[in-house]
């Protein structure tokens, strides 16, 4: 099992210096755990236990079990972890068996006994092989983390920081604001309006979120900014708040990267996993679906569409729908085809890629219209697939258009990949 351990382990209060847990093998989120501990012989508590006869000493073992408590009660099912700390308060029943010497692999075996808000007792046995060394019921305290505030922020009345969050020296935040847990907020950021923040979310210094928008028709009513979970934005992205008259909301999903001066104007929808260049700005009201890329200095008109896994190639303009799955570049942007290394990077299967790159033939370097090559990507079986189908749905449903034009290049000059 692939759990990063160290952020998980660092939650324990007043743990020993040094992380005791090599590895989790198995893992039930709130129920059951194993860890193993491999002692070795440079472990740097032997030389004093004892000269001539190295033996671990058994609060060490319980330090371990300890450890992997920490990450039993604070380790959630999607990866996730508490924005709690955990504090071992007692040990009942205590017991050592077998003296643990270097060489032997220990496995710890964690089960919760009982827990509740702000307590938990969780059983450990330690094994070398299948003989127990060591056992005991651990008494653990989980407790919010506390935010750190900077004493020169200024956090108005009335904004909501959540636990473990950092906010560092003159950061301002609005009375509004509502920040998650276990983010970051850098030196000279301003964040304000009615704007909500998600877990993990990273924001560096002197950017922009939440402000109201560029919009000459904006007369002060009570907009909002929603951000997921996970995003970074870097040194003086700037974030606008939506319009009355744009519904109201600009909505950013999770797991996105904002490069420095990057800009999302208000009433845009940016999805999941999507990565902006240095200086990529939106105009209002656009669409950017799941892991598409706009890349440096690249400007999008109002009500435009990013198709998901779209490349926006760099200073590129964009007035139309950009199509999913391609590369789009240039001033005004052209269509470059299928981008196929990017897609077989995200794990698509050969077999999505070929059919996708037929399609798109029939849609850029036949001598068929839209309308045409539609029709022809529809009747034919060989090419049916969830995401040809999602391309002809995404030009069927285009309001401004779509960016067809093919880059000035013969037919016979178009790559085999693309």
């Amino acid at each position: 099992m692939s759990i990063h351990l160290p952020p998980v382990v660092d939650r324990l209060s007043s743990r020993f210096p040094k992380q005791m847990v090599d590895a989790v093998t198995d893992l039930t989120t709130g129920e059951r755990l194993v860890a193993i501990k491999n002692v070795t012989v440079n472990e740097d508590f032997f030389p004093g236990h004892f000269p001539g006869a190295p033996l671990m000493p058994g609060v060490l073992m319980i330090e371990s079990m300890a450890q992997a408590a920490s990450v039993l009660l604070l380790q959630e099912a999607d990866g996730t972890i508490l924005p709690h700390r955990a504090s071992l308060r007692g040990v009942d029943g205590a017991k050592f068996r077998k003296p643990v010497a270097p060489g032997d692999r220990v496995r710890l075996e964690l089960s919760v006994e009982r827990r509740r808000a702000t307590m938990a007792r969780v059983r450990g046995v330690a094994y070398v092989h299948d003989q127990i060394v060591a056992e005991g019921t651990l008494v653990m305290a989980i407790e919010p983390e506390p935010a750190l505030v900077h004493p020169t922020a200024v956090v108005e009345q009335g904004a909501q920081i959540g636990p473990g969050t950092t906010v560092a020296p003159n950061a301002v935040i609005g009375p509004h604001v509502t920040i998650g847990p276990r983010c970051k907020i850098g030196a000279g950021a301003v964040i304000d309006g009615h704007t909500v923040i998600g877990e993990g979310t990273e924001i560096f210094p002197y950017a922009s979120i939440g402000l109201i928008p560029q919009d000459t028709k904006f007369r002060g009513e009570p907009t909002r900014l929603e951000i997921g979970r996970f995003n970074v934005f870097r040194e003086f992205v700037t974030i606008h708040r939506g319009t009355e008259g744009g519904g109201g909301v600009t909505r950013i999903g999770d797991h996105n990267l904002f490069m420095a001066y990057s800009h999302v104007a208000h009433d845009c929808k940016v999805g999941n996993h999507t990565i902006f260049g240095n200086g990529a700005t939106l105009g209002g009201h656009v669409t950017v679906e799941d892991y598409a890329t706009i890349s440096a200095f690249s400007g999008v008109h109002q009500f435009c569409r990013i198709g998901r896994h779209a490349f926006i190639g760099g200073y590129s303009v964009v007035t139309k729908d950009a199509l999913p799955f391609a590369k789009t570049v240039g001033n005004r942007a052209r269509n470059y085809g299928l981008n196929t290394i990017g897609l077989m990077r995200r794990g698509f299967t050969a077999d999505t890629v070929s059919r996708l790159r037929h399609a798109y033939r029939l849609l850029l370097v036949s001598r068929l219209n839209t309308t045409r090559a539609l029709a022809q990507i529809e009747g034919d079986p060989d090419l049916q697939c969830d995401e040809v189908q999602y391309l002809v749905d995404f030009i069927r449903g285009a309001r401004r258009g779509v960016i067809l034009r093919r880059a000035t290049r013969r037919p016979d000059e178009v790559s085999a990949d693309e």
